[in-house]
């Protein structure tokens, strides 16, 4: 056991941050790690590498989490094609929830709060919603984006019943852990990052106040444009059609976590849970549009099959980083990291380089996912081997992941944030990075201080 096991996370980060391409790096880390495996042999190590991905489905559990994450693609068509969320948002201003800038703001987070299922949902949701009530109160557009962007990926790193919780239980499940859904669990309070992020976007909301570029840009903004037009309408629906089915989901994942766990939910199956809430609430969702003749039965499938073909991409992702971590195991990867760390590193530091190197890999490559499956698998054992709570250690690179991805300017859910704003790019990410730095600031001094406390 070498240093040459480093190579295989090395090329992928390299890869990921050269060619934008987060797909490329995980092949071809994998194929590396393989082929490393055969002695070099990069024929062998091609046919490992096929090998490995396939054996990811020889466990039920690996499996129930892809399915997961293929079946909330439909019931996210489900909602939004059917007009739930844009109806959702038409009752805040119906009901008067919106009339002040106060008022106005905190249904814009909210929206991004309550939609933690995907975070592209949630922004383009909260962005549909916000457009005509920050123009109505004369703030700005890149205001606008920040509140969004800054709820979505942080929000659905801490209320895990969605396919980040699912990714990362897929990430750790290997380890060994004697519950590994106590290690997803466990990760949100020490989630500094994520923690801080929500807290900022609150404060601000409550206090109206903002500073450095942020300020500038709402002090361009004149005036209230209260007939500003919208760029994109609101589709006719109900706001039933996405709350029953989210409510559902959310009940239904409790409710099965608790019932497998033997009256424990701490105890419980997560990947049989949250893959039966999913069904669960997918099922009656397509109930509630065919009864209501939203949709007949054969467009219900159609959008089903759209939605699902929509996740391919993330369960590609998904799957190639479980084939990675797989792979690198039985590289001797992360051993020989624990072994090296556990000769010069004092353990109260780990948890704050994990943080930088998840921040920074996530930054440069723009993909929190990708930084996860490259990294998870040296964190894991890292903790294991250093005695530290392998939840601290899951939440740091969780909460390093989240930075890039949300303030990265090739990230494409900063992208999408723009987009659902309505707002320049480049002038989102300048107005919305030094919040960003802030609370990483604060959090990776967070995580000095845990290391000390724990370590």
């Amino acid at each position: 056991m070498d240093a040459v096991t480093l190579l295989p996370p090395i090329v992928a980060i390299a890869i990921a941050i050269f060619t934008r391409n987060v797909y490329a790096a995980l092949l071809v880390a994998l194929l590396l790690s393989e082929s490393l495996i055969e002695a070099g042999n990069l024929l062998t190590g091609g046919l490992g590498a096929i090998d490995r991905v396939v054996a990811v489905f020889e466990s039920a559990g690996n499996t129930r989490i892809l399915l997961f994450c293929l079946v909330i693609g439909a019931l996210i068509a489900f909602m939004r094609d059917s007009g739930g969320v844009a109806a959702m948002a038409r009752r805040l201003i119906k009901k008067g929830w919106a009339g002040t800038r106060r008022r106005a703001e905190l249904a814009v987070a909210g929206t991004g709060t309550a939609i933690f299922i995907e975070t592209n949902v949630s922004i383009l949701s909260a962005g549909i919603l916000g457009r005509p009530l920050y123009d109505a109160h004369g703030l700005s557009r890149e205001r606008l984006a920040y509140i969004i962007d800054s709820t979505s990926a942080p929000v659905s790193v801490i209320l895990l019943i969605n396919g980040w919780g699912a990714y990362a239980l897929g990430l750790i499940e290997p380890y060994g852990f004697e519950n590994s859904v106590g290690v997803v669990a466990g990760s949100v309070p020490w989630n500094f990052y994520a923690l801080l992020t929500l807290a900022t976007v609150y404060l601000t909301v409550l206090t109206g106040k903002v500073f450095g570029p942020m300020k500038a840009a709402d002090g361009a903004v004149s005036a209230p444009q209260a007939s500003a037009p919208e760029a994109a309408p609101l589709p006719a629906g109900k706001a039933r059609y996405m709350a029953l089915p989210l409510i559902v989901m959310v009940l239904g994942a409790l409710s099965f976590m608790t019932w497998t766990g033997g009256g424990n939910p701490i105890e419980g199956s997560g990947s049989q849970s949250i893959l039966w809430a999913i069904v669960l609430a997918t099922l009656l969702a397509g109930l509630l549009l065919w009864r209501d003749k939203v949709f007949s039965l054969p467009e219900l499938q159609e959008k089903a099959f759209q939605g699902i073909g929509e996740m391919v991409p993330m369960v590609t992702v998904l799957l190639l980083s479980i084939a990675l971590g797989g792979s690198l195991r039985a590289l001797g990867t992360g051993d020989y990291v624990a072994t090296m760390a556990a000769g010069t590193l004092p353990p109260f530091v780990v948890p704050f380089i994990l943080f930088l190197a998840a921040a920074l890999t996530s930054f440069m490559t723009g993909t929190s996912w990708g930084t996860y499956g490259i990294l998870i698998p040296i964190a894991m054992p890292l903790a294991q081997a250093l005695g530290l709570p392998p939840s601290l250690a899951l939440a740091a690179v969780l909460g390093g992941g989240v930075f890039g991805d949300h303030c990265s300017p090739i990230s494409d859910t900063t992208l999408i944030a723009s987009v659902g704003a309505g707002t320049d790019h480049l002038d989102h990410v300048k107005t919305q990075a030094p919040y960003a730095l802030v609370a990483a600031g604060v959090a990776s001094i967070a995580y000095l201080v845990a290391g000390v406390f724990i370590g």
